[in-house]
């Protein structure tokens, strides 16, 4: 059973509540940067961490699930928040560029079905950050605070499910050593420097990076996993196979499919590709 959304509106009002906005919010704006341009879709309640998208998104849509309910956002501005369907989502396919899921996976009765779903509304060259509380963590347990409802997940557990969903890990990072009290809401930010540094297991959230992986069809019925990194202008093929995507001009846009600097990244580690279809 999801959390209400008046619960989790009144949790992101607390002094705990603004620190987790801040740890979390930061490390989305690192790993994405300018969202200039693209179409940005939050999922579970996002809405604490899309303000920096809204300055120069094309579109910024908060979905959020039935159980939970949904807030009118922005305040006093048109609303950009829907209730959805979370294994339905009523967007067309391939919409998104940029995905955020926070307080999506832990309370979803299907959480593959649910990452299924976004790969279908997720853009060839997307990407997705998924946020969860980590099963190591201190705030797994916090039961007065969102991240301790529903199932925590290690780094290996969230890999094999995004795997599962045909969404290739790229990157991923931990967030929020503050210890989950409100007297400690006020040295956030040093809990957050020395922990990195001293207990990175114990970070109350792990955050990752995926992309999307496709497929194309081969003569005499096999079939092959491709990576696209762009949409671009169909060619067609020899010998009855599909029409193979050829990669535009390299644009504004960097896929984590290529080696990215070591700037805007959730780039703390690199997932192994252990696990991933032949």
């Amino acid at each position: 059973m999801r959390r209400d959304v008046l619960d989790l509106r009144a949790f992101y009002a607390t002094p705990l509540g603004g620190a987790a906005r801040e740890m979390l919010g930061r490390k989305v704006v690192e790993a994405w940067g300018d969202a200039r341009g693209l179409d940005v879709l939050g999922l579970g309640y996002p809405t604490p961490f899309l303000d920096a998208a809204r300055v120069s998104a094309r579109r910024v849509v908060a979905a959020m699930p039935a159980q939970q309910g949904v807030e009118v956002w922005p305040t006093g501005q048109r609303n950009q928040a829907a209730l959805v369907e979370e294994t339905s989502l009523p967007f067309p396919n391939a919409m998104f560029d940029r995905i955020l899921a926070v307080h999506a996976l832990e309370e979803a009765d299907d959480p593959g079905a649910v990452l299924r779903e976004i790969w279908r509304v997720m853009a060839p060259s997307g990407r997705l950050i998924v946020a969860v509380a980590s099963r190591d963590g201190l705030w797994a347990g916090a039961e007065a605070t969102p991240f301790g409802h529903g199932r925590p997940f290690t780094r290996s557990q969230l890999e094999v499910l995004l795997r599962d969903a045909d969404l290739e890990p790229a990157g991923w990072t931990r967030a929020l050593y503050v210890p989950p009290m409100t007297v400690a809401a006020r040295w956030a930010e040093g809990f957050e420097q020395v922990g990195a540094r001293l207990w990175p297991r114990f970070a109350g959230l792990i955050l990752m990076e995926a992309v999307k992986q496709t497929f194309a069809v081969k003569p005499r019925g096999s079939r092959a996993r491709v990576r696209v990194f762009a949409p671009g202008v169909l060619l067609p093929v020899q010998g009855g196979a599909a029409p193979v995507r050829k990669a535009p001009a390299p644009g504004n846009d960097r896929s984590l499919l290529e080696p990215a600097p070591r700037g805007p990244s959730l780039g703390e580690s690199k997932p192994s590709s252990a696990g991933a279809h032949p």
